[in-house]
């Protein structure tokens, strides 16, 4: 049965449902990977495998949701919280551009202290210094801008993209069935919501990124279930351009447990690819896999392996820390029998090594 499903996808019929959870559930790593690589070459024949070179500035750590699978956030009054000055996110930023990078993901916590006027004076100040993609806030972070502000998320969204907001990334999905979502973050928006602003920023001209967060309490239903919901978003907007599917990381958090097994992973990844047809670009997540399986992605659906990372927390908070140097990624992607070649955020080439 799995080889007949893989057949006709590969033929162009979409995966339904129960196809999507059969695989998950009985299909063969390697001929998963086959399909997804296939899949994967229809699409990206260019032969091209592309990175970014970016930064993540988290501009605080405090945060009221308080996710039990997140070890990166602090109360507030905690010894270790803290909030970014705009003197200390343009420095990052500077130095950013030094090391050749194109983007700034600026992401922090829901902190009730900080109101619009905060991230509008901050985008508004890097844009009239620098020429760098702001690539920033994750759906919850536009809900309570939203809702702090008195104003609707498309308001919302228009005032932050007048002050210099490009587009979103995908953070804060983890898992889009609200029975999961109870369970590790009950104080963050709703599946819904999420998809919500999704929507109103691809309607608003924002292009976003899609993520999934895998390992946690979820099952594969569940799985399929969000694959489901964001390629249904796809169909009507077009305004994703890549998923990336990646790892819980149990370390130093509330919720605990052991990391699923990168065979998984890799499953889940190729899965994606096969599922998310409407899809461009999917990313491999070697900042929580490392660099071995980051390449081995490669052949299992990937087209892409994200950012070097000049800079990453939230990870590293649950004691994962992988690092990547751009020579690095290079020559991973070359043996891999790849063209590397860095990109930009809406994945226009800007070099091929």
């Amino acid at each position: 049965m799995t080889r007949e499903i893989l057949n006709n996808v590969l033929e162009g019929q979409r995966l339904g449902f129960e196809e999507g959870v059969f695989l998950l559930k009985e299909g063969g790593v390697l001929e998963l990977a086959a399909a997804a690589h296939a899949a994967c070459r229809k699409i990206h024949s260019d032969g091209f495998a592309t990175f970014q070179i970016d930064r993540n500035i988290n501009y605080t750590n405090i945060c009221r949701n308080q996710c039990s699978f997140c070890a990166f956030y602090r109360p507030k009054g905690h010894p270790e919280a803290y909030v970014l000055s705009q003197e200390q996110i343009e420095e990052k930023v500077a130095e950013t551009i030094e090391l050749s990078g194109t983007q700034v993901m600026l992401q922090g916590g829901i902190n009730p202290d900080l109101k619009i006027d905060y991230y509008t004076t901050m985008f508004a100040g890097i844009k009239k210094k620098f020429k760098v993609r702001i690539h920033s806030l994750s759906p919850p972070e536009i809900v309570y801008i939203a809702e702090s502000a008195g104003i609707s998320i498309s308001e919302a969204l228009r005032e932050l993209n007048m002050a210099g907001l490009d587009s979103l990334p995908g953070g804060g999905a983890e898992i889009l069935v609200d029975r999961v979502r109870q369970r590790v973050s009950p104080r963050k928006i709703s599946s819904s919501l999420w998809l919500e602003v999704m929507e109103a920023a691809h309607n608003f001209g924002l292009m976003t990124t899609a993520t999934m967060m895998i390992g946690t309490v979820e099952t594969i239903e569940d799985r399929v279930t969000h694959l489901q919901k964001v390629r249904d978003l796809q169909d009507r907007t077009g305004g994703f351009v890549s998923f990336i599917p990646w790892t819980f990381q149990p370390g130093n958090t509330s919720l605990g447990g052991n990391p699923i097994s990168s065979i998984e992973y890799l499953k889940t990844l190729s899965v994606s690819r096969l599922f998310l047809d409407n899809f461009m670009n999917v990313q491999g997540s070697w900042v929580t896999q490392g660099k071995d399986i980051g390449q081995i992605c490669l052949s299992f659906g990937a087209n892409d392996l994200g950012s070097i990372m000049i800079e990453e927390n939230v990870v590293r908070a649950a004691g994962v820390s992988h690092r990547m140097t751009i020579d690095e990624m290079v020559d991973l992607i070359r043996k891999a029998g790849k063209i590397p070649a860095q990109r930009d955020t809406e994945f226009n080439i800007l070099k091929v090594y």
